[in-house]
This record gives structure tokens, sequence and C-alpha cells, in this order.
């Protein structure tokens, strides 16, 4: 039942009118907004670009963007750290073929690193829904894909940011890297409860945490699979920001004036 809604949703997407969307048709349009934030170490920071490179260079990967309807998607690849800190790394780029994924991750693979103060997950959301209304593709699916290793700490309430982009239809997957234990005064317990009731939402979201250095390539690839296939629950996982979760969604906020 859940791949029979999956295919109906793709379906009524595709035969609207074309003449009403603009751009190149894509299964998906996807946003990789990766944390540079100076909580990340170097080794964290090589571990994380090198997982993606490995990601778009793999079969796996490749499999499955061609058994798309369309058979092609379009990328994205920013880095973020505080409000106004966000910069896009590799622009977007339609990926049709074993090659283009393939160059895709020779381009990335060669873009310099960077770190930045402070660690607004707001912030990259906000950035990667403009990013998604400025793509010139016509997507089935839109994905901002975050990845980041503490809780936001400046902007606005990330569960706003969050609830505006799902309202939009766009899913946000997350990707809490969980090498080190907490030690400073953003960092918090459990990260991954935290990215499963404060950051994450929309149709089939989810998120898959990193504990060892050893995981990085595996759990980004099958990640990135997941999110190209397309495979959604019966009912968008939407947790509101007054919902009352497990987790403080404020834990990191509360220092800062309130923000709308």
């Amino acid at each position: 039942m859940r791949r029979l809604l999956a295919g109906l949703l793709l379906i009524l997407v595709a035969l609207q009118p074309t003449a009403s969307r603009g751009g190149e048709d894509v299964d998906l349009a996807l946003v990789i907004a990766v944390d540079v934030s100076n909580s990340m170490d170097l080794d964290e920071q090589a571990l994380q670009r090198e997982g993606f490179v490995e990601a778009f260079r793999s079969p796996q990967v490749h499999n499955a963007i061609s058994k798309g309807m369309l058979g092609k998607i379009a990328v994205i690849y920013m880095d973020w750290a505080g409000v106004l800190n966000q910069r896009i790394v590799i622009p977007w780029t339609v990926i049709d073929s074993a090659e283009a994924a393939s160059s895709f991750a020779a381009r990335l693979e060669k873009a310099p690193n960077r770190r930045g103060p402070r660690t607004s997950i707001s912030s990259a959301i906000d950035y990667a829904v403009q990013l998604l209304g400025e793509a010139n593709v016509n997507p089935t699916r839109r994905v901002i894909d975050v990845s980041g290793d503490g809780p936001n700490n400046q902007g606005r309430s990330v569960t706003f940011a969050r609830d505006e982009a799902v309202e939009k239809g766009i899913t946000i997957n997350g990707l809490p890297l969980m090498l080190k234990r907490p030690s400073g005064p953003w960092d918090i317990e459990n990260l991954d409860h935290y990215y499963r009731d404060c950051v994450i939402g929309g149709l089939g979201a989810f998120m898959v945490p990193v504990r060892d250095k050893n995981q990085f390539a595996e759990v980004i690839r099958t990640k990135i699979v997941r999110e190209i296939a397309g495979i959604v629950e019966p009912a968008p996982r939407v947790i509101l920001t007054q919902s009352g979760g497990r987790t403080n969604c404020l834990i990191s906020e509360r220092w800062q004036p309130p923000y709308n």
C-alpha cells in the first residue's frame, strides 16, 4: 500500500499541465545542506565531504536515479553555519547518468572546505527553500537533506522554519552527526532525538544518525538512495511547533530574543 500511494502521488504530479510549469522535468530536486560550523573539526568535515563524494560515485545511487520515472534528478550542494552564513558549493546540476553523477562527485571533491561560527539550522532551511524556488527545474518531489552535529543556536526557531517548508510541500530529512560526546555549551545528548522531533518533517521524512566514523560513507549512500527512490509514508510526518514532543526544541535557543 505504501508503494502504491507513492506511485499515485508521482503520477498525479506528472500529469499536471506542462504549460503551468517551467524548467526541465526531473524526478527530484535535492538540496544537500551540510554543517561547517566551528564545532565540526577538520576530520569530521573531510569525512562528511568524502561520504557525499563516494555516494554520487556509487552504482547504488546511479541505479536509483535511472529507475526514476524520468531517470534524472537535480542536486545542489550548500554549506552553512550561522545566520547569513550559507554558501553554494556546487550549483544546481541535473544528473541523468552515471557519468553526470561521477562528474558532480569530482567537482565536489575539488571544492574547498571552510568553517564558520554558530549553528543556524533554521537559516539553512530557509536558504534551502529559497534555492528550491530558484531552481530552473520542475521536480516531482523537493527534498532538503540537512546534516549537522548540534542543535539550532542562532536565528529564528528551527521548528518555525521547518513547518513553513513543510507547508510548501517540501520534505526535510536529517543526518545528525554523533561522533563525539557532548562537551561544549551548545552540545546536547541524543541529537538524533532532536533531529527527529525538531528538524525533519514532510512526506516520508526520515533521519539517519552517524555514530561512528566508519559509518559515514555507507550511511550517506543509503540515505541518498532512499531520497532518490522517494519511498513515502501513508501520511506526512509533521510535528507542529506546539506538539509537546519528547525533545525541547528550544534547548539552545532560549538565550536569544523570540522569533516569529
